[in-house]
């Protein structure tokens, strides 16, 4: 399963000429009349194409390693590589080791999917009493909660000060959207409490439990699990983000109280090794089971249906038929294949990884820039060779899209602009605004007027912290100190009839701005007037 970066980088090259050991690898048989394709050419079109500093990618067939190397930069601005062992976070596709290693308790006896998580965690508790008593082990990785889309990801994205005990705690706090297991909406913090029983079982924090019991054994051995220990390493890539459009790197935003939810960082031969046991079904090189089959077949077994959207006329072949969660993997078919997958989104990362059961296929793609066209293109590419599909030129159908996507919303967001009250005037005086407000789960943040200028705060993330802008009546606009975050909201207060503040609501100004800013969800009161100086 080990693949040294020579035969990494002279794969391709062989591949274009038909064989490698005398085998094919891209070219499909001649009846397909599917042209070989050569991916170095279509990885640095890409890169190009969507502004991408470097990518890593690790493709897999028939149990063995096809590809795994990297492409373009570490770091912009600096001449360093990417290659096959260059780390980069993987974000929320953490969430499939979470789910393995529950699934290694539940075949250990441990625990059982569909235990009430209160018979392993007795403190756990959600807002509503019954869902509290009903919610099971399973429900934490599958998406049916209740809770919104995002629902409390502000307790640790960006970096917070919380815990992750207090993150669980705050849980009982947050309202619900929709009923228990009424319908998918995407969540992170469930994760977390997933990741918490594990410690827990373990006797040890999460990543620990990770390296001893998943890790170590499929020889990962170059994967970390914290952004620390990343970064104490000689070979990983940076962030990158845009700011005003232009791509940058940014700083590294670690989460390490967000663990189950995310928390991998790793590269393309380690990805590589785990995609090979996810397709063996659990079976290790040396003939051992990491999990059983039959826990297998629990993860890639459709738990909660997902809505179907359709999507733009040129992108129409990506529809699927069928669309559903499992256990840490998002389920869906494609050319009549059943496909599992993930995506990870993290502050300047951004990662996929997919496999075909049915064809033993496996394909990473890890990127440090927040870009999800650039992995789309580049795995329908994937996907269509050794589907023995036609090929498209996925990586224009995608550029056309993103650049189409991102006018309509510029020019929303003009017109917002255009049709706002400008003479209008907010009706206090603007120190009047000023002072502490407290959210019930999140909890407290200012408003100060620092320097001439009134500046929010938000208490346990430091980074949240921006000027505010009169946009009209009582609304404002705060505008991020971090501009990488483009994650600028509206503000507005709601005043009772004696004209005192009685609350202060948040919503992202652009279509664009991560789920994760759930500013929506926040509905802010007064706590106390801020002494005057």
């Amino acid at each position: 399963m080990k693949i040294s970066r020579t035969f990494a980088a002279s794969v391709l090259t062989l591949a274009v000429l038909g064989a490698v050991a005398g085998t094919p690898v891209w070219a499909a048989p001649a009846a397909a009349a599917v042209p070989a394709f050569n991916l170095d050419a279509d990885v640095n079109r890409a890169l190009k194409t969507f502004d991408v500093p470097g990518m890593a990618i690790a493709i897999v067939k028939d149990g063995k390693v096809v590809v795994a190397k990297g492409y373009g930069v570490r770091k912009l601005g600096e001449a360093a590589p990417v290659d096959g062992k260059t780390l980069f976070e993987i974000a929320s596709n953490s969430k499939a080791f979470t789910a393995a290693g529950l699934a290694m308790l539940v075949d250990e006896g441990k625990i059982a999917w569909d235990d009430p998580v209160t018979k392993h965690l007795p403190g756990f508790q959600m807002y509503d009493s019954y869902v509290t008593g009903q919610m099971t082990v399973r429900d934490l990785l599958v998406h049916r909660s209740g809770l919104g889309l995002g629902a409390g990801d502000l307790l640790w994205w960006p970096s917070t000060q919380f815990s992750t005990d207090e993150i669980i705690s705050k849980l009982r706090y947050i309202k619900p959207a929709t009923s228990f297991r009424a319908s998918y909406a995407y969540d992170n913090l469930l994760y977390i409490v997933a990741g918490k029983i594990i410690a827990e079982k373990a006797g040890k924090p999460w990543g620990e439990a990770m390296q001893e019991r998943i890790l170590t054994p499929l020889g990962m051995t170059g994967t970390r699990t914290s952004v620390a220990d990343m970064l104490a390493t000689s070979d990983y890539s940076a962030p990158h983000s845009k700011i005003n459009d232009k791509i940058a790197v940014v700083k590294p935003m670690p989460v390490p109280n967000a663990v189950g939810a995310v928390g991998i960082n790793t590269n393309a031969e380690d990805i590589a090794r785990w995609m090979t046991v996810l397709l063996n079904s659990g079976k290790m090189d040396n003939g051992q089971q990491l999990f059983s089959v039959k826990q297998a077949g629990e993860m890639w077994s459709e738990q909660t249906p997902m809505r179907i959207r359709e999507p733009k006329p040129a992108l129409a072949a990506t529809k699927p038929n069928f669309y559903a969660y499992g256990l840490g993997f998002q389920l869906r078919d494609y050319k009549g294949r059943k496909l599992a997958m993930h995506g990870g989104a993290l502050q300047g990362f951004y990662s996929t990884v997919l496999m075909v059961p049915e064809e033993k296929l496996g394909i990473a793609i890890l990127t440090n820039a927040e870009n999800s066209p650039a992995m789309a293109s580049l795995y329908y590419r994937i996907l269509d060779q050794y589907l023995k599909v036609p090929p498209s030129d996925w990586i224009k159908l995608y550029a056309d899209q993103e650049a189409a996507m991102h006018k309509e919303e510029l020019e929303r967001q003009g017109k917002e602009t255009t049709a706002r009250a400008a003479a209008s005037q907010p009706s206090l005086p603007l120190a009047s605004y000023d002072g502490e407000y407290e959210d019930a789960w999140y909890g407290k943040i200012s408003i100060r007027e620092e320097g001439g200028k009134h500046v929010m705060r938000f208490e346990r993330t430091p980074d949240l912290t921006g000027e505010l802008e009169h946009f009209q009546h009582d609304s404002f606009i705060v505008r991020w100190k971090e501009r990488n975050f483009n994650a600028d909201a509206y503000v507005t207060f709601a005043l009772n009839p004696d004209g005192s503040i009685e609350r202060m609501k948040m919503a992202p100004i652009s279509t664009e701005t991560d789920f994760s800013y759930d500013f929506r969800d926040l509905n802010f009161t007064p706590v106390k007037a801020v002494e005057k100086k």
